[in-house]
């Protein structure tokens, strides 16, 4: 597969997804959150929260503790996430587990990451190996030198926010590259990026900024997310992988939620019908 695309091109969501975190409880996102200078990356309006900006908060916190949720049930002592973004969630599990935890991401937000730890002094006292690198994740040789850092043993892969930047053929050569890791070592795939598309109408009510709209239709997002659940599900199986688990989200315990509910519709309060499942957080494993 040609190794000629930009991927840096989609760093910046990672910057308006760290400013959304900042409104949760999501360990660390507040801090680096206040850190975070420049003018937002996609004109979101910080100002006006209403609930369709909550919603959105609500959705990011929730993707983020599904992973966690999962990863309390791996015994895997070496973890590997990919494209992580802002987030710090490797750092805070090695304040509190003996892991090995390898951070990876582009080079310039590994080293905007770097800068964010070092300004609000973490990682003093830990328990496990917080390590970050810098790796494209479609470079396979990269991935695999970076996989080499772990000692013996399986390993964990973690990923959110990451498979709707790709096409199916880019997809592929990402799952190939996994796969060959968990095939020789053992181990398993932590994805929340089982995204099914929106319907014409849903997008339509999707309220976004110019730059965010324009920056959608560039990555072509919605073209990449999967057209159901099945279609995911034979995906990843055509990939030799299986689904292990999945996620099971409890929205009532998001540190968002008086928030959302504060500026809930009151016909949406009175409407007891549940909003329509469009993301999953999976446990995949090698067939």
């Amino acid at each position: 597969m040609k190794q000629d695309r930009n991927y840096s091109s989609i760093s910046p969501s990672a910057r308006s997804l760290l400013l959304m975190k900042g409104y949760t409880n999501i360990p660390f996102a507040q801090q680096t959150a206040a850190l975070m200078q420049g003018p937002e990356a996609f004109d979101l309006s910080f100002d006006e929260k209403d609930f369709g900006f909550w919603i959105r908060v609500m959705h990011f916190e929730s993707r983020y503790w599904s992973i966690d949720q999962l990863l309390k049930q791996v015994p895997n002592t070496n973890i590997m996430e990919l494209s992580s973004g802002y987030a710090l969630r490797g750092l805070h599990m090695c304040m509190r587990e003996a892991v090995h935890y390898i951070d990876t991401d582009l080079p310039e937000v590994i080293a905007t990451k770097k800068q964010l730890i070092e300004q609000l002094r973490l990682g003093g006292q830990l328990k496990g190996r917080f390590e970050m690198a810098p790796l494209n994740a479609m470079d396979a040789a990269a991935f695999n030198e970076v996989a080499g850092h772990f000692a013996d043993g399986p390993v964990t892969v973690v990923n959110e926010g990451l498979l709707m930047y790709l096409n199916r053929e880019e997809k592929s050569h990402l799952c190939r590259t996994i796969h060959n890791l968990l095939q020789a070592r053992g181990g398993c795939w932590i994805t929340a990026d089982v995204y099914i598309k929106r319907t014409e109408e849903m997008q339509r009510a999707i309220i976004q900024s110019k730059r965010e709209a324009a920056f959608f239709q560039e990555h072509k997002i919605e073209e990449n997310k999967f057209d159901n659940f099945e279609e995911a599900r034979v995906f990843f199986e055509e990939q030799g992988f299986k689904v292990i688990k999945e996620a099971e989200p409890n929205l009532k315990e998001l540190s968002v939620m008086p928030r959302l509910l504060e500026t809930m519709p009151q016909e949406l309060k009175e409407n007891r019908k549940p909003p329509p499942k469009l993301q999953a957080t999976w446990m995949l494993g090698v067939q």
